[in-house]
């Protein structure tokens, strides 16, 4: 250990460039900038390393269901999903975005009502779960008739028993997100669940069963994972839901988080409005059309969310202590990383989006690459930005949240309604592109006149430039390409060039090397002539 420990100490020796005058007051702020860092670096290897499987298990299960059903039955299948995540974030009440912050808010002033405000979350996750099962039950033949799709009932009815347990696996993982753990969100939050349903899936196709029982092998995987996720927290004791209801608490938490409820809707329906609009205006066929790149954009804020795991709870810990500087260093460390991380897949899909739809879905989705290329500016502009909307929850603002995305959805719905009877899935795809800048570009607005905060340091502006010419480069040269590896080794020549132009422009911070040394250690890494390299670009 003390070889490791002496050589981390060498290679963070030459990132100091501090001034002996300013020592003091410098070294406080770099010291907390890093610490923070280095927890985020920490857990976000887990999560991303969870979310990666998490996604990996999905994008083998859901070609594996496309290939199965017909177009218009995969095309009902995500009408149905749809729908089930809407129900999802009704029944979340915002919980699940308030506890990451309220967990860490009360340990640090009111550490003897913890106990309350987890067992009161509990009873409200576990009454509203059940509640919205019922009414969506209910309105199933209303939603069937809104779609014209008789086929929608059954499979509806089936798969919507999965909510209420699907509201207490995220219960429980906001919990333990908020206490500042990882291990249970990648286990049971992300990787069980997929398993489970992957499993289920091959032993339908395999065996040429009933496509109805898909999604019955759905809801068995919420059950299953529900139960093991109990039986790990009662076997660690990481905490206690005690029998136990606080109205004050209540109110409280359900003040704080009522605003991010109805964002949460808000946020729904710009990223699934597309779909639901395109089941109303158009076939079910259009609809499975369009799910074809619709959930591969859907990897683009995979970084993102990775980061933001612990950000929030940290973060939140930085603004209680007023440590706003060092809040704004950490939200421009940890965009420029996020940006540099999400360009290549990025890259892939806006560039080569007829390779990557055929290579994915095959052939008889490749009308969809359009869709995919447009919907990939949205998704990343809304990435390039940072943690904007995390921010503004951290900072105890997130009603801003709410006005942002409340401007969104109108404008989405509006151009919904314009463009797709003429412009089908290319329509929505616009929709959907236009109303992500504009929350995005709200969010970060009000965070700047909040608290000054921005993502955009030097020296993430110039990888920004560099990226854009690269791209627009490449696509030029590039047109129309439907091989999917001769695409592959365009992106690695990209690759190749915007590395080594971010390099000789300089655009590497010392709080890069903190993070990068965090991560290597963190993966057991031993990268000695990359971090040469860096040393001599700082």
């Amino acid at each position: 250990m003390e070889p490791e420990k002496q050589k981390n100490q060498e290679n963070l020796k030459s990132t100091k460039t501090i001034k002996t005058t300013e020592k003091d007051e410098e070294d406080v702020s770099t010291d907390e900038i890093n610490k923070t860092l280095q927890k985020i670096a920490r857990g976000t290897g887990i999560i991303f390393i969870g979310t990666i499987i998490s996604m990996g298990l999905g994008f083998i299960t859901t070609p594996l269901i496309a290939r199965y059903l017909t177009v218009s039955q995969y095309g009902i299948y995500s009408l149905t999903l749809t729908v089930l995540s809407f129900g999802t974030t009704l029944a979340s009440l915002g919980l699940f975005a308030a506890l990451p912050r309220e967990i860490p808010h009360y340990k640090e002033k009111y550490p003897n009502k913890l106990p309350d405000l987890i067992s009161t979350a509990f009873y409200i996750s576990l009454i509203s779960g059940i509640f919205f099962t019922i009414l969506l039950l209910l309105s199933k033949d209303f939603l069937a008739r809104f779609f014209n799709e008789t086929e929608f009932s059954l499979p509806f009815t089936i798969m919507i028993l999965s909510l209420p347990f699907m509201i207490l696996i995220s219960f429980l993982s906001a919990i333990t997100q908020g206490l500042g753990r990882v291990r249970e969100n990648v286990y049971f939050g992300r990787i069980a669940r997929a398993i489970i349903f992957l499993i289920g899936v091959l032993i339908i196709v395999i065996l040429r069963l009933n496509f109805y029982l898909i999604y019955v092998m759905y809801v068995l995987g919420a059950v299953i994972t529900l139960i093991i996720f109990f039986i790990d927290i009662k076997r660690i004791r990481i905490f206690e839901v005690r029998l136990r209801f606080n109205k004050k608490v209540a109110r409280n938490l359900l003040k704080f988080s009522i605003p991010l409820f109805f964002t949460g809707i808000l946020g729904y329906l710009i990223t699934w409005m597309d779909t639901l609009m395109l089941g109303y205006f158009k076939p079910s066929s259009v609809v499975g059309l369009y799910n074809a790149a619709a959930p591969l954009v859907r990897l683009l804020p995979i970084f993102l969310s990775s980061f933001a795991f612990l950000y929030n709870p940290l973060a939140t810990g930085l603004f209680v202590r007023n440590k706003i500087k060092e809040l704004k260093r950490v939200y421009q460390v940890i965009t420029k990383w996020v940006f540099l991380l999400t360009l290549p897949l990025f890259a892939i899909f806006f560039v080569f989006p007829e390779a990557t739809i055929t290579f994915i879905f095959g052939e008889k989705y490749i009308s969809a690459a359009p869709a995919l290329q447009i919907l990939s500016l949205g998704f990343m502009f809304h990435t390039f930005l940072g943690l904007n909307g995390i921010s503004l929850v951290v900072i105890g603002k997130p009603e801003l949240n709410l006005y942002g995305n409340t401007l969104a959805v109108i404008l989405n719905f509006i151009l919904n309604i314009a463009l797709i009877p003429k412009y089908g899935i290319t329509g929505a795809a616009t929709a959907t592109t236009s109303a992500y800048i504009i929350t995005n570009i709200f969010r970060t607005s009000y965070l700047y006149k909040e608290t000054k905060i921005h993502p955009f340091s030097m020296n993430y502006v110039k990888p920004l430039l560099i990226s854009f010419v690269l791209l627009g480069a490449i696509k030029i040269t590039n047109p129309g390409i439907t091989s999917f590896w001769l695409a592959l080794g365009s992106l690695i020549i990209f690759l190749v060039l915007y590395l080594f132009l971010v390099l000789i422009s300089r655009s590497i911070d010392k709080e890069d090397i903190h993070l990068f040394l965090t991560l290597e250690k963190r993966a057991g890494m031993d990268v000695r002539t990359i971090k040469r390299i860096l040393r001599i670009f700082i």
